[in-house]
């Protein structure tokens, strides 16, 4: 692993169905399988010329097949900062949070880039009540505290 850290500002997106259910993708780190695998949010790394907000609109249709305007997005409504190894890099990630609530929508991952292909194994709707019992990793830590403050 190379000492210098990797500093990256990433976009991420709640999306909500219409039960109220969060998805969330289940993958982990291709150079090291041992690490096993989490859950995570919909997003990603915000490229250069990107505000945020339109980060997160073109992470959204890149992961879900879910095409919105970034205004559909609103504010964002929770940031926190992430350190997290990946591919032998120690990688510090500013996260940023935007809510998106569907009635209902089919994911539609042919827009995923490589390393999501080589990254993510499954999606998944999730209730809150089975965030709250799992014994799988799923990030943001602070997940099920963030959806009751939010949804």
């Amino acid at each position: 692993m190379t000492t210098a850290p990797v500093n990256r500002r990433a976009a991420r997106v709640l999306l909500l169905d219409g039960l109220d259910r969060v998805l969330l993708f289940r993958g982990g780190d291709p150079a090291n399988p041992g690490a096993g695998t989490w859950w995570f949010t919909v997003g990603g790394g915000v490229d250069r010329g990107e505000s945020l907000v339109e980060a997160a609109a073109r992470e959204l249709y890149e992961e879900t097949g879910l095409q919105r305007v970034p205004s559909d997005l609103g504010e964002p409504v929770h940031e926190e900062v992430s350190p997290f190894s990946f591919g032998g890099r120690m990688i510090v990630q500013s996260n940023t949070f935007f809510l998106l609530r569907v009635v209902e929508h089919e994911v539609d991952t042919k827009g995923f880039q490589q390393l999501e292909t080589d990254s993510i194994l499954e999606h998944r709707w999730w209730r809150r009540e089975d965030l709250r019992t799992t014994t799988d990793s799923v990030y943001p830590r602070c997940l099920v505290e963030l959806l009751d403050r939010v949804a």
